[in-house]
């Protein structure tokens, strides 16, 4: 009995040590969110992490910095009033800590001067590129390849002077008497997000430039767009777009027929920046692609202008334009909203 009653304990502390040995130590820890945006009054969960899988404590302490914002309470952050917060995760082992920065207005329905009227577009997959024989297609529009995006929505308009004035306080625009209701151009990519970045604080939103596969997308249609036309909205350009051909200037928004979306201008007026660096196409199909990984190099326009020919304006049509590119009349662009 003696015998059995210490093999007993043997394997207890045998089976305990295997145990403990397949423990590790706490080496970082991840929320699901970095950002939030909340409604006063409203709620949402934050889920943590704890690195790795098998860490011996996943206790982890949630803290608020700005309480009178948004609380949190394992890990249910709560909208106060409307301002900003950071909430924070530690662990209790290793005190590692992850955030995520809320920002809470007074409704989602809010609108400030600077936003764009908004088009929905519903996923889908498409053929991005040109190989259609009469199209005027170009090499760097080939290969033609299956894209599939998620649903997004896009600026009904080009933004307007009026909604850059509305948030930047001045006009740029080298035709910056024409009104408030002419797209604003003379304006670099990295001016855009200036732009864009005052404008999400404004309203707590996150408004972006579309990639280049999102303009695209929109521009042909999206999944009413199964005519494949040439320009936006159809295969005659004084239709559709103002053109080195019909326009001496940029003109007022949405004066030309639009496309199947309801969307105008996705065809000249003023030329649109995407979000992506300019490279040559891929091959292979994609899902929501963001373009090549580069840190320099040239961004991308699409749409063309009322500057350009009727060539520059097609759906497929391509350009290139360094990002600290101002002083141009030709280039402005429209927003999306995920």
């Amino acid at each position: 009995m003696k015998r059995t009653g210490l093999s007993l304990i043997l394997i207890t502390v045998l089976v305990t040590s295997v145990f403990m040995s397949c423990k590790k130590s706490v080496t970082g820890v991840t929320l699901d969110k970095t950002t939030l945006n909340l409604v006063v009054n409203s709620t949402e969960t934050l889920t943590a992490t704890v690195i790795p899988d098998n860490a011996s404590n996943k206790n982890v302490k949630w803290q608020s910095d700005n309480s009178s914002v948004a609380t949190v309470n394992n890990g249910i952050v709560t909208a106060k009033t409307v301002g900003k917060a950071t909430i924070t995760v530690t662990t209790e082992d290793g005190n590692k800590t992850a955030s995520c920065i809320v920002t809470v207005i007074t409704s989602q329905t809010t609108t400030h001067l600077g936003e764009p009227e908004l088009v929905s577009v519903e996923g889908g997959t498409f053929s991005m590129g040109c190989d259609t024989p009469g199209y005027d297609c170009m090499s760097e529009e080939k290969p033609v390849r299956q894209v599939t995006l998620s649903s997004f929505k896009i600026g009904k308009y080009e933004v307007t002077q009026g909604q850059w004035k509305a948030v930047m306080g001045n006009n740029p625009s080298y035709n910056s008497q024409a009104g408030d209701d002419y797209p604003v151009e003379n304006v670099s990519w990295d001016e855009v997000h200036d732009f864009i970045k005052k404008l999400n604080n404004l309203t707590g939103k996150q408004y972006h430039l579309p990639t280049e596969a999102e303009w695209e997308y929109a521009a042909r249609g999206g999944n009413k767009g199964g005519n494949n036309y040439k320009y936006s909205g159809g295969n005659t350009v004084n239709d559709v777009a103002w053109h080195g051909g019909n326009s001496g200037s940029s003109r007022s928004v949405g004066e030309k027929k639009a496309n199947e979306l309801g969307i105008y201008d996705m065809s000249g007026n003023v030329k649109e920046w995407c979000s992506d660096w300019y490279a040559l196409y891929p091959a292979n199909a994609e899902t929501n692609p963001t373009g090549p990984s580069l840190s320099s190099g040239n961004r991308i326009c699409r749409g063309g202008s009322w500057g350009d020919p009727a060539l520059n304006c097609r759906v497929a049509a391509r350009a290139a334009e360094s990002p600290y590119t101002s002083g141009n009349e030709f280039i402005g662009f429209r927003l999306v909203h995920h």
